[in-house]
């Protein structure tokens, strides 16, 4: 009998696991139902078409074309109201019900709105999908003066976007550095330097009070918690994501601030899967749920929900090392595993622009930061993933080159 699987989302994680299911199960029905108007692009990509270096066709990944040889419905502009775990179906706004013996939850986050006054005004802008980056690159081409409020992944982004489309920026931190969770102040002062050298300000111990908006409702300025004033026509705000669980309330589907799965990507409720930014998944290797919205691991989650949809009981298990990469400075930038948890760290700065940071848990590695030289980012991953005990090894790990032979035997070898 042929089996049917409904996947919510159409990123990476929710694509893949299409693409999966329809090479397992070459019979079975497989949806996609995404609220977006336009199929998969590459999420990596929209930056870089945002600051103005790429025009839209690379972006892009599937056409329609795409779904259609591999028998794949694709519903886009479709609203999803609610999911009956009993009936197995799903519920649109005006698309009608779709029924499923499988479903697949992928349909990410929407970004945090601020509370503030005026937080409504034109030319206040997230980052998060390409209608987004069109809007923002649009914007940013003719603004002179701008500001960034959130001091993480997605915020450097939008300092970069102004660096190369010329906004004068200011880049409000609520702490002393950049991404504070991952880096020391040795570390940061490299990325503080960079921005500063595209035009961006760091402003440090700064957040967001309110913003000011002109007669015609368009963002004028920013006041900040020290009660500064910084005039901006563009605003760029990234201050974390609100994961669309809504239509889940009414199911016994497990959610904590996402969807909670196993390392199989199963929900608590049979047949219902997970996959991608939405998901607190369990890390075998962390022996820990934790959350990761890399790109990377978002592919890799739905590939592994896929197989395991597809098949009659779940054998793949999500064993994977998550890194992301910016790509905005004239040196490299990879953050690998999980640098910003653990109980024990070492650091080391090598040059004006080289430093590596490395984050221990239960005696094992599980993450860290390497800036301007990448080198040693495989060997790093694999000590991870072979759970070596090396956090007596340190001065071995901060070496330039890092000799596996030399450290500690991984246990499961």
């Amino acid at each position: 009998m042929t089996t049917s699987h409904v996947i919510l989302g159409d990123g990476i994680a929710g694509s893949s696991a299409a693409e999966t299911i329809r090479e397992t199960d070459p019979e079975a029905d497989v949806t996609v139902v995404t609220e977006e108007g336009e199929a998969l692009y590459n999420r990596i990509l929209i930056k870089e078409f945002a600051k103005g270096k790429l025009p839209e066709a690379p972006v892009s990944i599937h056409e329609p074309g795409w779904y259609d040889e591999r028998d794949i419905d694709l519903e886009l502009n479709t609203h999803v109201t609610g999911v009956d775990t009993d009936d197995k179906t799903v519920h649109t706004y005006d698309s009608g019900t779709y029924e499923y013996d499988k479903l697949l939850v992928a349909t990410g986050g929407t970004p945090l709105q601020l509370p503030v006054e005026n937080a409504d005004a034109e030319g206040i802008h997230h980052f998060w999908t390409f209608q987004d980056a069109r809007k923002i690159r649009e914007h940013a081409a003719e603004a002179e003066k701008g500001v960034v409020i959130g001091a993480g992944l997605l915020g450097i982004d939008l300092a970069a976007i102004c660096g190369a489309q010329g906004v004068d920026a200011k880049y409000l931190m609520r702490g002393n550095r950049w991404w504070r969770y991952a880096l020391s102040l040795d570390g940061a002062e490299i990325i503080h330097r960079a921005l500063e050298e595209m035009g961006v300000e760091p402003v440090f111990e700064s957040g967001l009070d309110h913003f000011e908006a002109d007669e015609t409702g368009h963002v004028s300025g920013v006041v900040d918690t020290n009660g500064v004033t910084h005039e901006a026509e563009f605003v760029g705000i990234a201050v974390g994501l609100d994961y669309n669980t809504e239509f889940l309330e009414d199911t016994a589907v497990e959610v904590d601030d996402g969807v909670l799965v196993d390392q199989y990507m199963g929900t608590n409720v049979e047949d219902v899967y997970a996959a991608g930014d939405i998901t607190r998944y369990y890390d075998v290797i962390l022996e820990d749920r934790t959350q990761n919205g890399s790109w990377g691991s978002a592919k890799e989650q739905g590939v592994v929900a896929g197989k395991n949809m597809a098949t009659d009981e779940a054998t793949s298990e999500f064993r994977y090392v998550p890194s992301y990469s910016i790509t905005h400075f004239d040196f490299p930038f990879l953050s690998f595993g999980h640098p910003t948890i653990g109980e024990e760290e070492a650091e080391r700065k090598y040059s004006d622009d080289e430093w590596r940071r490395l984050t221990f848990k239960n005696g094992k590695l599980i993450g860290g930061v390497l800036i301007g030289d990448l080198s040693q980012q495989s060997t790093f991953k694999k000590i991870i993933r072979q759970e070596r005990p090396v956090a007596d090894q340190k001065e071995a790990l901060l070496k330039k080159e890092v000799d596996l032979d030399a450290l500690a035997p991984s246990p499961i070898e």
